[in-house]
């Protein structure tokens, strides 16, 4: 099969797909407990943690020298940081419903699911382009303007994110490029009920709701193609993309999978769980290597 097609139904499945299976899961199922949150986020940043130190920093520098790639990685970590803050700004009274930024307080966004229970049991619904005129906790939007401008937000944090598994793929071990994706997917699933709650509380069809949280996760494909694009072009080229891609990804381990998993629980067990992700990625990276 042809790489560029091979990549867009992977990032197709995991970017959009895990979106929309978030979508899905806020419309069926409460909120799950803080600690099992917690245990998941900060798991999947001890996976995503071995696929930077083993695969895209390890493959970078072959590529180039130390200076180059550590330089890269500053820069890369500093455009998402920049880019987070941009979009704070642009979706502030969204945090009342997803707690930060990004990665988003699974607890306040799963809230609003007991309240659109109220709604659905009215069997009444309105469509996506209506709403029922709730306000957010800001006092100047609705719910259904809060997730529509959530979703704009996470939409726009996924094309680097997709350029970093492109680059991935651009790498000398492509299953890591499959691995990066798998675990953006579950890094997805969060982020789309943190997108659908909102919506679903406002009035919006869970098909609808569902919908727009799939559609935020359109740009990790067009950002994956970029990505592996630039990587193949020249040595120098992989090395800038891997190294970038290696310190976006830093940014969501250290700026948003850690820092909220201690904030919704704080328990030794929580570091327990990141060594075991990293663990994880360390056996899936060097397995598909030898």
């Amino acid at each position: 099969m042809d790489i560029y097609l091979t990549i867009f139904l992977i990032t197709a499945v995991t970017g959009a797909g895990g979106l929309a299976l978030g979508g899905g899961l806020a419309a069926m199922v409460h909120s799950p407990s803080d600690r099992t949150v917690s245990l998941l986020l900060r798991f999947t940043a001890g996976v995503m943690l071995s696929v930077v130190c083993f695969d895209l920093i390890a493959d970078a520098m072959e590529e180039s020298g130390a200076l180059p790639v550590l330089c890269w990685i500053m820069i890369g970590y500093l455009c998402t940081y920049l880019l987070n803050c941009w979009i704070d700004k642009q979706a502030h009274h969204t945090h009342s419903h997803s707690g930060h930024g990004e990665e988003h307080d699974h607890r306040h966004g799963h809230e609003h699911t007991h309240e659109h229970e109220h709604v659905h049991e009215e069997n009444h619904r309105p469509h996506l382009g209506t709403d029922n005129g709730e306000l957010c906790a800001c006092g100047s939007h609705t719910l259904h303007t809060a997730g529509l401008v959530l979703a704009v937000a996470v939409a726009l944090h996924n094309m680097p994110v997709g350029m970093a598994i492109g680059a991935t793929f651009a790498g000398v071990a492509r299953g890591g490029g499959i691995l990066a994706a798998l675990i953006i997917g579950l890094h997805n699933i969060p982020e789309g009920m943190s997108i659908a709650a909102p919506l679903l509380a406002g009035g919006s069809r869970p098909a609808a709701a569902v919908g727009v949280a799939a559609l935020s996760g359109l740009p990790t494909i067009l950002g994956a193609l970029l990505g592996y694009g630039a990587g193949t072009m020249n040595p120098l080229l992989l090395a800038i993309s891997l190294s970038f891609a290696a310190g976006a990804m830093l940014y969501v381990i250290f700026g948003e999978l850690l820092p909220e998993g201690e904030h919704l629980w704080q328990n030794r067990l929580s570091g327990l769980s990141t060594m075991l992700g990293m663990l994880l990625g360390m056996a899936l990276i060097f397995a598909h290597i030898h």
